[in-house]
């Protein structure tokens, strides 16, 4: 064979490889896209229910959850959770285990492995219309809610 066709045969090897190798790559990796995260925003209370009288009770009945939807744990330390306003909570070194929820409550009291605290003494997500934006700790937005008027 002569050294042209050798590098034409070897040059049609090399690329038909390539394709192969590419033809296995997940379509996030092949595409540059950042996978899709399995954490999300559940259910929202923003409009505590009864008197808005700023109490502990009130404030703690607002709340946002955050859902774990995949199967393994997530670590949602430095997480944060903002309103329009720029309202913003940051997690602390919570692991949110798979298939799990978690609320966020407005008011203060203490973290559990279910349910934790801002620690505000005031009330965070507006009735007639907001939106909860949940970051992860590279500051990537990974879910968004909106309700009411914009």
């Amino acid at each position: 064979m002569s050294s042209r066709r050798t590098a034409r045969v070897l040059a049609l090897a090399l690329a038909a490889g390539g394709l192969a190798g590419a033809a296995v790559l997940p379509a996030s990796a092949a595409t540059g896209a950042v996978a899709r995260s399995p954490i999300g925003l559940g259910a929202i209370q923003y409009d505590s229910p009864g008197r808005d009288d700023r109490s502990q009770r009130s404030l703690n009945a607002e709340w946002v959850t955050v859902t774990n939807t995949g199967r393994g744990a997530v670590n949602l330390k430095g997480w944060t959770l903002t309103d329009r306003s720029r309202h913003t909570y940051t997690f602390p070194g919570l692991r949110l285990a798979g298939h799990q929820s978690v609320r966020v409550h407005t008011g203060i009291g203490r973290d559990t492995g279910h349910d934790v605290y801002q620690d505000r003494r005031d009330y965070v997500w507006n009735n007639s219309g907001d939106t909860a934006t949940l970051r992860d700790n590279h500051r990537h937005v990974i879910a968004t809610k909106s309700w009411g008027r914009r």
